[in-house]
This record gives structure tokens, sequence and C-alpha cells, in this order.
């Protein structure tokens, strides 16, 4: 028989001795293969982030825990009574396992700490990994997605920056009607001003105020279909004039016409609409609400990109001189704007210029310095002479010189493509070298593959093949849903086990 091993202990205290001292043994062994682990993530990640910056800090993150108490989880049982339980519903739809929706939820957290006692207001969060169906109903077709519902009818769903400033100015734009009718003509100076509603009297923003009459029923029903769109990122007045046309004369317009007010109402800009769609007219507004001489900012640099035009930018180290300002501003205004965007960048604030003074030029130039680029045909860069001063007729006239191509251009850009720094990653092959008994697929095409018999036994009837059991299946190849999760990172380590990606 098997020998048996036994211990002889005399009192208690021996009892408690044995024992600690097997804890501890057993809690430095534990410490030592987590940090085993620790540096085999180290060396195996390294390939993994350094072509993605998101899974690079969601990488170095990952073990910060996010305060999720604010915001419910949603399921297929729950998601459709949630809807209806509050005025607005906010849903983010996300996947556990992707790094831009972990990276997402850590703003949307913030948002729903900041906004917490917002009544009206529900966060909550459906992870797509879980409910498929859910999202599919709802035409989610990219993670993440952030849509507002309001008592489970129609959804505004979010399509801007990331960062928590955004989503904020987003939820509560959202919580006012779009467009909102004001009935009178105090309401639509105090809306002008800003004033109007006060929920948003704290929040900047541009209004957008339409102005009409009885007789402007075709305009009026475009405006409105163009609030619902647009609903959450402007805000929209809408105010029907009597026969006094008080508010019209006032801004010299006639309905119906946007009045467009920047800065509190300090500046309000008339705009005749024609017969047009929604959709023309959405495209208008947001053309119209772009700034004229705007300063560039990492936020809102892509709507300024999507104009497809050069840019004439004045780079500076700080706030710009007044007369600079004032210069700029009227080359802007008095030069038709569609030919170039007229903007400035404020080095301090973004200081990512630097980086891009750095990709034009060899060494730094001395600050002002006026710009004109274009990025999307031939990347030439100029420079304004430092040795003139910036104002509008030096300028204009520089302009001419480019366009006769009488001025050398400083640098031009590369225009080779932007790729990954690393290859793709081959996941059937990675996966052959994890199992490599499931052939997964092979060199040779379908047609190419010879017609495979089934042996025949000696006795001349087919051999008959053993199904595997269920036991071997599921260690051949795995639960689908658990293997797919991280499959990179756990199978560029092949040896080591990976560890099931939660959600922070």
């Amino acid at each position: 028989g098997v020998p048996v091993k036994y211990l002889v202990l005399e009192d208690t205290d021996e009892v408690v001795t044995l024992v600690e001292e097997k804890n501890k043994v057993e809690q430095i062994q534990e410490d030592e293969e987590e940090n085993e682990e620790d540096e085999d993530e180290k060396e195996n990640s390294d390939q993994d982030i350094q072509d993605d910056q998101v899974v690079e800090a969601v990488s170095r993150d990952k073990k910060r825990e996010l305060p999720l108490e604010q915001i419910l989880v949603l399921t297929e049982e729950t998601f459709h009574s949630a809807l209806l339980e509050t005025a607005r519903t906010v849903v983010l739809f996300y996947a556990s396992w992707e790094a831009v929706s972990l990276a997402v939820l850590q703003s949307y957290t913030e948002v729903a700490s900041h906004l917490k006692e917002t009544p009206g207001v529900l966060f909550s969060r459906v992870n797509c990994w879980d409910w498929p169906g859910v999202c599919t109903k709802e035409n989610v077709t990219q993670f993440p997605t952030i849509k507002i519902y309001e008592k489970g009818e129609r959804s505004v769903m979010y399509n801007g920056m990331w960062g928590t400033e955004e989503l904020t100015n987003f939820i509560m734009l959202s919580r006012v009607s779009c467009p909102l009718k004001l009935d009178t003509i105090d309401e639509a100076e105090g809306y002008l001003k800003g004033e109007f509603p006060s929920e948003l009297s704290s929040y900047h923003h541009t209004s957008l105020l339409g102005v009409f009459s009885t007789a402007t029923s075709e305009a009026r029903e475009a405006f409105e279909e163009a609030g619902n769109i647009l609903s959450g990122h402007v805000t929209m007045g809408m105010y029907f004039e009597d026969d006094t046309l008080a508010l019209s004369r006032k801004y010299a317009v006639s309905p119906p016409a946007l009045l467009l007010a920047r800065s509190g109402g300090r500046s309000v800009e008339g705009i005749a609409l024609s017969k047009q769609s929604a959709q023309d007219m959405v495209r208008m507004i947001r053309y119209d609400l772009l700034d004229i001489f705007p300063e560039i900012t990492v936020q809102n640099l892509p709507r300024y990109l999507q104009l497809g035009k050069p840019f004439l930018i004045l780079f500076s180290d700080g706030d710009i001189s007044q007369m600079e300002s004032k210069e700029m501003l009227k080359l802007a205004k008095g030069r038709p704007q569609q030919a170039f965007v007229a903007c400035w960048l404020n080095l301090k604030k973004t200081p990512v210029g630097h980086g891009v003074l750095k990709a034009y030029f060899t060494t730094m130039p001395s600050l002002p310095v006026l710009i004109w680029v274009n990025l999307h045909g031939g990347g030439q860069v100029f420079k304004f002479p430092s040795g003139q001063s910036i104002t509008e007729m030096n300028v204009l006239a520089w302009l001419e010189k480019l366009k006769a191509g009488l001025e050398i251009p400083s640098s031009t850009l590369s225009e080779e493509d932007w790729k990954p720094p690393l290859p793709a990653y081959d996941f059937l092959q990675m996966m052959e070298m994890a199992v490599p008994e499931l052939p997964l697929h092979t060199s040779h095409c379908r047609g190419d593959t010879p017609e495979r018999r089934a042996p025949e036994n000696p006795g001349g009837d087919t051999a008959v093949r053993e199904e595997p059991s269920q036991e071997t299946r599921a260690e051949k190849v795995g639960s689908p849903g658990r293997d797919l999760r991280g499959t990179a990172p756990r199978l560029a380590a092949r040896e080591k086990q990976g560890k099931r990606h939660s959600e922070l």
C-alpha cells in the first residue's frame, strides 16, 4: 500500500505556527507568479500597444477602478422599461474588450458624476458583447455609441469628440427642445443674449434663432426637421412674428430668416432663408456656426479640416495682438472666405502646435508666424515674409504672388500614407501555433484540395469515424466567446494563459 505521512503536534501553538507558515509560503508563491505574469505582460504588450495610443492608455490604467455606481447597467430584459422611467436616458453602447470603449467609459463616468444632480437624466450602459440583440435592434453599428432617448421614443446619437466637456455640453443642450418655440419678443431677445432658457446660461454656445411669419410654413417645417437632426449639438429657437415685424426690422431681415448670435448676443448676424430641404438647412447651419477667424484647437480642428480648404494660419506664442486680430478678421470677412480658412493657433493653449511647426520647418521660426498650407492638395508650406507687418493689404499681395507661382515653398509635406508601424496580426496563424492540433486554414484553395475518401476496413464496410466527446471538443476549441476576448495579447504570449478582460 501507499505509505501514510503524518505529523505529531503537541499543542495548539504548533498548529497555528504550521498554518501561518504554510500561508506565508503560498502567498510568496502567488506573488512570484503574479510578478512573472506582469513581466510576461510587459514583454508581450510592447508590440500590442506601440501602434495604438488608446490601447496603450487603457493598458497603463487597467488597474484603476471606475466609480460606476452612477451608471445603470441595462440588459435585454431591462432596456425598454428603463427608457420609460425618466425624461431622458443617456445610453452608452460599448464592448467590454475594446480599447476605445473602455477609454470612453472613463469619460462617461466623469460626466455622470458631474451631472448626477441634474433632474430628469438617467445614465446607463449596455455591454454589446453580452447583449448583442439590444445593440442590433437599436441600430448600433460601431463601438462606442452614445444615444439619448426621450421617454423611450425618439433618440439622438452623439457624433462629437469623446472628451468630458463635449459630452457634458451635448447632454445639457439635448435637454432643451430643438427648436425651442419662443412666444414673445422679450423671450426672443433673451434667447439671442444667451439668457433664455436659464439652464443653458452657464454653457458657452451660439444661439440660432429662426424668424418666421404665417406665410412661411415650408421653411418652418424644414427648420423644425433640421432642429431634430441637430438636437444636442446646437441651440435653435423659433419665433413667429406678428404683422408688426418688430424683430425683423431691428435686425434688417425679412421672414423667413436666421439670426445667428455669437458671444452672448454682442454680435447678431442675419441670414436669409430660401426654399430648401432640411438636409440643406443642416449643412448651411453647420457651416454658418463656424467662426469667421477661429482659434484652432484639438477639439475643433476636424470641423475645419472637413471643409477641404487651404489654411492661412497664424501661429502665436500666446494671445495675438489686437492689431493682428483686427487685420486678420478684416481679411477673413473681406475676402470670399470660401477660398481658404483664416485661423490662428495659440501655442501656449495648444502645445501640439510646436510639433506642427517642426514638421513644417527644419528650425523653429520666430513667432508670430503666418503660414499658408494646403493639406488637401500638394502639401506645400509657404511662410509669410518676416520683414513685413501682418496687415490685410500685405497679406493679400502675398497671396496673389502665391497664386501666380512667384513664391518658393518653405517645405513640402510628405505624401506617403500613414501606415501602422507594425504588420497586422495574422490571427489564424497565431491560433494554429497556440493549438497545433486545430487546423483552421491551409495554404490550398478549396478547389485545389484533393477529395478525401473515407478509408475502408478489411471487411469492405466504410470505416465509422468516432465522434469526439464533449470534453475533447471543449479542450480543443474552447469557448468561442471567451477565446476571442483579448485574442491578440493572449496568442502573442502563446504559453501564457490570457486573463479575462474586465471593465477596468
